[in-house]
């Protein structure tokens, strides 16, 4: 049977097959069983056609009574990511992933240094939503870290920082774009239409490439080190990112401390002053094109001038 015509539940279950035999190294039939609730005649069907897809994946270990993987085993319905798998594992020490969706039988041993959760108010992302799609603005209680006051904002994206979530937003107070922390939003109430183009956040739609390299103050070995760690290329890597979020990503990494010690930092910033630059051009562009908008639309709204002239 084609990939086409296979129903997509059964390719769930190869796919769940070559998990079991990659990251955990055996599967018996009653796992098949169990994770997915068929009837032992169904599991054996799904394996032996299984075997006769992909049979040099798999071998039977009459000793255990499991399937073992072959050592040439190269999966075709999974797709091998060592970061998904422990992406996932994070996910579900911290809740957000229910244990079964991780298909161990049994979890190894994992933990993490403790994260301080930012929880978010479901009807305050829900309202978020609703204006992104509507493209309204939204009246909220804002509280920054210098003040507290109703503000009127136009959201048209989500942003997640590595620490917390923002909502890129037209700020109709300020006339400009900026982010806001959805953990600091309260009492919200939905607004009217707003005319503004989300094509002029110049900041968001511009995207800048970080050169990352290891501290220039590393010894050679501790360089090599480093190069590894960043999965660098000839003592490099390139990250493309919005600039509207380049000021987190190196915010974060402490790539704006130049005095930080070589060994804490790790890496710096090849083209920081470059990336700054860009910002402040796309912060400049931004506000020329609102301007001209601004200065059109009075143009067009302006009362005719009555002009009498005299013969």
């Amino acid at each position: 049977m084609s990939d086409e015509k296979r129903p997509w539940t059964q390719s769930r279950r190869f796919e769940f097959i070559e998990w079991k035999l990659f990251w955990e190294g055996a599967l018996n039939r009653s796992d098949v069983e169990e994770t997915f609730g068929i009837s032992t005649p169904q599991a054996s069907v799904d394996l032996r056609h299984y075997r006769e897809i992909a049979g040099n994946n798999i071998e039977y270990d009459a000793t255990t009574k499991a399937f073992r993987p072959s050592a040439a085993i190269k999966p075709s319905f999974l797709k091998v990511s060592a970061d998904r798998l422990l992406i996932q594992l994070r996910a579900v020490l911290t809740g957000a992933l229910p244990r079964k969706e991780v298909w161990f039988r049994k979890l190894p041993p994992v933990d993490m240094a403790p994260d301080i959760a930012r929880n978010v108010d479901s009807n305050c992302l829900r309202q978020i939503l609703e204006a992104i799609r509507s493209n309204r603005c939204l009246e909220v209680h804002y509280q920054s870290l210098t003040n507290s006051r109703i503000r009127q904002i136009a959201p048209h994206a989500l942003a997640f920082d590595g620490f917390r979530w923002h909502v890129r937003a037209w700020a109709c107070d300020r006339d400009e774009f900026r982010d806001f922390v959805l953990t600091r939003i309260d009492n919200i109430k939905l607004g009217p239409p707003v005319d503004f183009n989300p094509a002029d956040d110049v900041e968001w739609n511009t995207t800048a490439m970080l050169d990352l390299r290891p501290h220039p103050g590393l010894t050679d070995e501790q360089s090599l080190a480093i190069q590894r760690d960043y999965s660098m290329v000839d003592g490099r890597r390139t990250i493309k990112v919005r600039l509207s979020m380049a000021y987190y990503f190196i915010m974060r990494m402490n790539l704006d401390l130049p005095d930080l010690p070589a060994a804490r930092a790790q890496i710096s910033l090849h083209n920081l002053d470059e990336v700054q630059q860009a910002i402040r051009a796309a912060k400049a562009e931004a506000k020329l094109r609102v301007d001209k908008k601004r200065t059109f639309l009075e143009d067009i709204e302006a009362p005719p001038v009555n002009r009498n002239y005299e013969a």
